[in-house]
Parts: C-alpha cells; sequence; structure tokens
C-alpha cells in the first residue's frame, strides 16, 4: 500500500469526484467518461463481458471488463491501481479490505444504488458514510421444515402453549419448543428436533466458523470495535455462555447421541432434513440444492423457511440472519468526476433496469440486495427467498459476516477440535473459552 500511496494522488479530481457523488446514481448516459471494472471470478467473466457490451449500445459509455486469475485479486488491483488504467469499479471482502483500500474507496452515502440497499447495516461503512456497497449476499441460520412444526403445534399433547413458528423470536422460546418437540418426536415422525452436529475433521465448518460468528458479533458491536481496526486482533468470547446456549441444544435435541458427532459429515445432516428424520438444521441458502436433490426428498419448497440462530443474547428478538457477503463494490476515489459518476451509472443500471436485472437474477445467479427487485425478478429458490423476506422484515437487523475477520484456519479447525472434545465430554467449556481466547491473538499475531 505504501507503493500505491506514491503513484497518483489527484487530489483535485478527488475533490470534484466527493462533489459529484453526493449527487450522482442513475441518470442513464448522463456520464461522459469510461467504466473500468476489475471483475473478481473469472467464472462470470463472459456474463460482464456481455453486459458491457448491451451497456454500451443502449447508453454509449464504455465498460471494459478485466478479470483477476483465481487467488490473485490483491496483487492484480494493487498492479492496476499503479497505472493510468486503474481501474474505476473494483471490490473488497469486507472491513479488512477496506482498511488496506480506504484512500481509493469514494463515499457512496448519496448515490442512488445506496439508498436502495435493503438493509444498510450490510454495507462497509466509516464515520457515518458507505464506501463499500454489497452486490450480492448469502446467508444463513435455522432452516426448519413448517409442515413438521406445524403438526408439532397441533399436538393436543404438547406443554408449550405457542402456535406458530412465528411466535419464536428468542433463545429461550426456542428451547422451550426444541425440548418439547424432542419429547414427542414419536408423534411427529422424527428422530430428532436437529439434524447431526456435523464435527468430523474438515465438515464442522458450520460451527466453528458460522455459529461461532454469533458471539464475535455481539462482541464486537457491544463494544462498538471498529472492524478495520487493530482491535479486532483479540477477543475475549465474552458471548461464551450464549453460544453454548444453542450448541448445547443442537447436540441434545438431536437425531443422533452427542458421541456420536465426530463422525458425522455436512451431507449427513442435510439428508436426515431431507429425509424428513429431524425438523431443523443450520445452513445457509446454498443448502437447497442437497435438500431437493436428496434421492428420497420429503421436503416440499414451500415448507422450507428459516429461523435466526437464536443464542439468548439481550435484544435478539429484533436480531436477522447471518446475512452477508465478501463482495463488496468500491468505486475509485482517484479516477476522474466523469469516471466515477459513469461507474456509479453503471452499477446503477445493473441493479435497476429490466436488462440488468435479467442479468443479475438469471445469468450470474446473485441473490441482489436491493429493493428495486419485484418477486417475479427475485431468485425462486425457497431458501434464497427467504434471505430476501427476512432483510425486508420491519425493525429485523441482519447479524453481519464477521468470520471473516477470523485469524486463520488454524484458529477455525483449533476451535472445531474443541467442540468436538466438548462435545463427547474430554473438555469441559471453561478450556474451550480459554483456548478460543489464546488462539486468536497467538493467530492474529502470526498472521502479521
Amino acid at each position: 500500500m505504501k507503493k500505491i500511496n506514491k503513484v497518483v494522488t489527484a487530489i483535485l479530481a478527488s475533490a470534484l469526484a466527493v462533489s459529484f457523488l453526493a449527487s450522482c446514481g442513475g441518470n442513464k448516459g448522463s456520464a461522459k467518461g469510461t467504466v473500468r471494472y476489475l471483475n473478481f471470478k473469472p467464472e462470470v467473466t463472459e456474463i460482464y463481458q456481455e453486459l458491457a457490451a448491451a451497456y454500451e449500445k443502449e447508453t454509449g459509455i464504455k465498460v471494459i471488463v478485466e478479470t483477476a486469475a483465481n487467488n490473485s485479486y490483491e496483487s492484480t488491483l494493487t498492479s492496476k491501481m499503479a497505472t493510468k488504467e486503474a481501474p474505476t469499479l473494483f471490490q473488497i471482502n469486507g472491513p479488512r479490505g477496506y482498511a488496506n483500500w480506504k484512500d481509493y474507496c469514494a463515499d457512496l452515502s448519496n448515490t442512488k444504488l445506496y439508498s436502495h440497499l435493503s438493509d444498510k447495516s450490510l454495507a462497509i461503512t466509516a464515520d457515518g458514510k458507505a464506501y463499500g456497497i454489497p452486490y450480492v449476499v448469502e446467508g444463513y441460520g435455522i432452516i426448519y421444515n413448517k409442515a413438521i412444526t406445524d403438526k408439532y403445534f397441533a399436538l393436543s399433547s404438547k406443554a408449550t402453549s405457542y402456535k406458530s413458528m412465528d411466535e419464536i423470536n428468542n433463545f429461550a422460546k426456542l428451547k422451550e419448543i426444541a425440548d418439547d418437540m424432542q419429547k414427542n418426536a414419536k408423534l411427529l415422525g422424527i428422530k430428532g428436533v436437529f439434524a447431526s452436529t456435523s464435527l468430523k475433521a474438515g465438515e464442522d465448518w458450520r460451527w466453528q466458523t458460522h455459529l461461532a460468528n454469533l458471539p464475535v458479533y455481539y462482541e464486537f458491536k457491544t463494544n462498538k470495535i471498529d472492524l478495520a481496526s487493530d482491535a479486532t486482533k483479540k477477543i475475549n468470547f465474552q458471548f461464551d455462555k450464549e453460544f453454548k446456549n444453542i450448541f448445547d441444544l443442537y447436540i441434545t435435541d438431536s437425531v443422533i447421541p452427542a458421541k456420536q458427532v465426530g463422525v458425522k459429515t455436512v451431507t449427513d445432516s442435510m439428508s436426515e432434513f431431507a429425509l424428513e428424520e429431524c425438523a431443523m438444521v443450520q445452513n445457509g441458502n446454498w443448502a437447497w440444492g442437497q435438500i431437493s436433490g436428496t434421492e428420497g426428498n420429503k421436503v416440499k419448497a414451500e415448507n422450507v423457511k428459516y429461523l435466526p440462530i437464536y443464542t439468548g443474547a439481550a435484544g435478539e428478538e429484533k436480531q436477522g440472519l447471518c446475512v452477508g457477503t465478501e463482495n463488496f463494490y468500491c468505486i475509485n476515489a482517484k479516477a476522474s468526476a466523469a469516471d466515477q459518476q459513469a461507474t456509479a451509472d453503471f452499477i446503477y443500471w445493473l441493479y435497476t433496469s429490466e436488462m440488468g436485472k435479467n442479468y443479475v437474477t438469471n445469468k450470474l445467479g446473485f441473490i441482489a440486495p436491493f429493493d428495486t427487485f419485484a418477486d417475479n425478478e427475485k431468485p425462486t429458490d425457497p431458501l434464497a427467498v427467504e434471505i430476501l423476506n427476512w432483510m425486508a422484515k420491519p425493525g429485523i437487523e441482519s447479524v453481519s459476516w464477521n468470520f471473516t475477520l477470523f485469524p486463520s484456519q488454524t484458529f477455525k479447525d483449533n476451535f472445531g477440535s474443541s467442540l468436538l472434545k466438548y462435545a463427547q465430554g474430554s473438555k469441559n467449556w471453561s478450556a474451550v473459552k480459554a483456548d478460543v481466547i489464546s488462539d486468536w491473538a497467538r493467530e492474529s499475531a502470526a498472521a502479521e
């Protein structure tokens, strides 16, 4: 970055660009500049080139698409930024990426595309301004089979007073119905409430990364940690009890005894859900293919629903799903004002025009986090639909993907190993917590 900072200052152009971005955002053809996009994913290069040609034909604005090779985006971006043909549109992967490139990230707070972001908490922000706009999202939570939960709510023998999953909005309520459903498993025709907790080595990412995101998210949020700062290089695991709450529920109200978790895979879990051996499973929207593709699948698309991962954290009644991305659009603050405006207009067109939205949904296959998409323009995958529904709920805040800040794969692997030992009874929880804290600090230091 020191080398980059010496290259092009373009102070006057940047000042003009700030003025422009305060009012830009979508008049097709209003810019006379050029768009230069450095694409992150080689697999969609041809689609972006098609888009570029279509946009130029419609507006007369030139869009140049260049693509970085796999696993070389950062190095490619560094070298490109040092040229006269630096990208006007690039991407960062989250707060750490912003920390590296903040001198090149224009303020997008007043752009029209940002105004249409369904959940503005997903944007990369600093000092109250938005510098990175997510252009595709994924989400995860607790997937449940509404046919089975409805069957439970209709039981005359149930010990709870709840009548639908719409009433379940915190951990206490989730535990209450899960425990009672487990007692009524035979009546419900299931082996257990939750699918197997897969803790076989290499199959434990749902817990040491995705579930672990919850306590890290709440710790950073509670302590108002700047996610782009060095303050993220240590944690106190202060929400360990909340993590333990839901983890214990998963391994207790389960289709298998806790001691068997070490031989189970994600495929096993998804198969159990698909065959209606359980009512719930934690996973992301990418899991629908696994469910629907399971031989003998019994779960109907209309019965696939999502519940947030409740852990007992204060205020979680307003918590949504874990929604995030490692894909954020940024506009080069050092590009000319005309090029910045052309770039802002291009991404606005992509997510608001009929042609652009068709490419986004049907060719790029994105879940777009913008309110410009009508129902018939959105993905039809039932889990993707659920992600969008939860993002649109008033008063609900999605849980951001803070696991992008986890210090290393070694940290995650060690955490998974600790969870396995805990589930099997060979490690106590206080030792798990102590190891999480020390491993995070050690791996953060090693990464420097």
